[in-house]
């Protein structure tokens, strides 16, 4: 394979910084021969991945978090290009995408030797198919222009808490990883407003009410390792969705207990459910995560849908 590695040092709050060197001595090591670049701006991921495919590479790696393999594995399923294959090495906040694929964070040579390897496997994607706008989560609170085309995701699409926790951890200074996660969740337990929403399947099922957070999963884990969808896979063909209903703060820590142990399905006030195709509905426009990055839709309305053996990965 001809190898391009995308280098995003400011993913997990500067940890891509900080595994440049170390990736790039395992890549040399292993991988061989490869070009590389670093992104300088946000949205530098998927103007590299193009840059990747006008060189003719068939295996683009991007190291650094959930965000950035999102980006790129976005523009590289955009381009019908369906034989180049992603390769991911962890460098993020959370990591998730990666601890479904059995890469860990923790053994970054293993991680590397993986692409060496190159063993791959098509996985299912989703992928978000009604107008959105990529929005801001500091101060500001700024958004971008609106766009039409389908928008790839490798995890998941979250609403509500997940959100507030996004926005809490964007601001945070000294933890990093998991912990960052866990305590910044803790905190918006007792601050975090519900909304209401209506969730439609594509098969009739559905729910509706206030909701402390709904996810839409193609992955198992989330938010820095909560087993948020147990019965996930990357390749049924299928999304997993997961409403909870809202509670109150003793009900939303016990909901947030077994939720990190993916014991929530099932408890009282927890709705999960596999299709192809979801339809969420607030009565005003709505801010949501896909695979972190923060995005809205103006209308209240976002329509996503599973796209089965979309992309080659490489796999352990």
């Amino acid at each position: 394979m001809s190898a391009f590695v995308i280098f995003n040092p400011a993913s997990g709050h500067g940890r891509g910084a900080r595994r440049i060197e170390l990736y790039r001595k395992l890549l040399d090591t292993h991988l061989g021969s490869h070009e590389w670049a670093r992104t300088e701006k946000a949205g530098d991921e998927g103007e590299l991945a193009e840059r990747a495919l006008r060189e003719g590479a068939d295996l683009v790696v991007a190291v650094g978090g959930d965000g950035t393999w999102s980006q790129v594995a976005d523009r590289l399923i955009a381009s019908g290009e369906s034989e180049v294959a992603l390769g991911v090495l962890p460098a993020g906040t959370g990591n998730d995408f990666a601890r479904s694929l059995g890469i860990s964070y923790g053994s970054p040579e293993e991680a590397v030797a993986a692409l060496a390897a190159r063993k791959t496997r098509r996985i299912d994607v989703g992928r978000v198919v009604s107008p959105w706008r990529s929005a801001a989560v500091g101060s500001a609170g700024g958004a971008g222009d609106l766009s039409k085309a389908p928008r790839h995701f490798l995890n998941v699409v979250g609403f509500g808490f997940d959100v507030a926790v996004i926005r809490a951890t964007t601001d945070a200074r000294f933890l990093r990883g998991a912990a960052l996660y866990k305590l910044t969740a803790m905190q918006q337990l007792l601050l975090y407003r519900s909304a209401r929403l209506h969730l439609s399947s594509g098969e009739g099922w559905s729910v509706e009410g206030r909701h402390l957070i709904l996810t839409i999963s193609n992955g198992r884990i989330f938010g820095g390792g909560f087993p948020i969808a147990p019965g996930a896979s990357l390749r049924d063909g299928r999304l997993d969705a997961c409403a909870i209903r809202d509670a109150s703060p003793l009900g939303r820590a016990r909901l947030f207990g077994l939720a990190g142990k993916g014991r929530h399905v099932g408890a009282p006030g927890v709705a999960v459910h596999q299709d192809r195709a979801f339809t969420v509905r607030f009565e005003e426009a709505v801010r949501y995560e896909v695979d972190g990055d923060v995005h809205e839709s103006p209308t209240g309305e976002v329509r996503i849908e599973a796209v089965p053996e979309a992309l080659s990965v490489v796999v352990p």
